[in-house]
Order: C-alpha cells, then sequence, then structure tokens
C-alpha cells in the first residue's frame, strides 16, 4: 500500500501547573487559535478548543505520524513560550506534567465538542477532579487517587 491513512480522534485534558495559576479570558481564544496551529504544523487537526481558567479540553483529529505524548509536549512546550513571550505578566505560567488523552468515535465527535464547547455550565456541578475521575472511570483507566489533582479552589 503506498499510502499510509489514519482516522484517529482523541480527546485531550490537561491542567494549568498550579492550580491558582489562571489562563485570562481574555487571551483564552487566541489560546486556543495559537495550540490549534501547533497541532496543524504537527499534521493534525484541532477540531474543538474549550475549557475553564485552570484547564483545557482539546479533540483533535491526530495526524498519521503523531505520538499523543509527542503532541502533548509540543503543545503545552509551545503553548508556554508563546504566553511568555506575548503576555509579560504571566512569565511564571506553565502546565502540569501530565494529561488524560480519551479516544473519540467519530460517531460522536458532534456530542464531544458540544460537550467542550459547555465547559462553564458543567463545572457549575463538577470539579475538575470529578470531571477527570468520571472519564478514568468511563474509559476504565486504572488510577491511585493520591496523584490526582486537588479540588478546584474555584
Amino acid at each position: 500500500m503506498p499510502q499510509s491513512y489514519a482516522g484517529l480522534y482523541v480527546h485531550i485534558i490537561f491542567r494549568t501547573k498550579d492550580k491558582h495559576t489562571l489562563i485570562p479570558n481574555d487571551i483564552f481564544d487566541r489560546l486556543g487559535e495559537y495550540i490549534g496551529g501547533t497541532i496543524r504544523d504537527h499534521g493534525g487537526t484541532l477540531l474543538a478548543f474549550g475549557g475553564m481558567p485552570d484547564h483545557v479540553h482539546l479533540l483533535v483529529s491526530v495526524g498519521r505520524e503523531m505520538t499523543i505524548a509527542d503532541i502533548c509536549k509540543k503543545i503545552k512546550g509551545s503553548s508556554s513560550k508563546w504566553i511568555h513571550e506575548q503576555f509579560v505578566h504571566l512569565r511564571s505560567f506553565s502546565w502540569q506534567a501530565g494529561y488524560g488523552a480519551f479516544s473519540v468515535s467519530p460517531s460522536v465527535i458532534p456530542k464531544v465538542k458540544e460537550y467542550i464547547a459547555h465547559q462553564k455550565e458543567h463545572h457549575t456541578k463538577r470539579t475538575y477532579r470529578e470531571e477527570l475521575k468520571l472519564f478514568l472511570d468511563e474509559y476504565g483507566v486504572e488510577y491511585d487517587e493520591r496523584w490526582l489533582p486537588d479540588e478546584d479552589a474555584a
């Protein structure tokens, strides 16, 4: 077969390093655009971006030569650098070391996009920690509660 093809969709979630280090509302959309460009530069497509001041959700169509670990590293590294260069008052900004990555069937892409678009409503009912636990449980991922993030301050 002379060509390689991929149809892989992943819902990625990661948080700021310190839950008190927040993504300002006035740069949130620009951050999404920047992250979308980073993903595009590495052969993927950002299908949805959203979140809260302390975490982001991405729905990514993964390129055929990408690994989840590599794209998360590139997204976090380049976006942190961009924030530091563009917004001097955010020089202490950084992302947490880890991430959550969950496979998405093409048939539920619209549902995942809707979920990502309505993060503010979801987080009136549950914290980031509760949300992450729901994903881990739904996907059957084993975890140690000691390593889950603390409850949200907000």
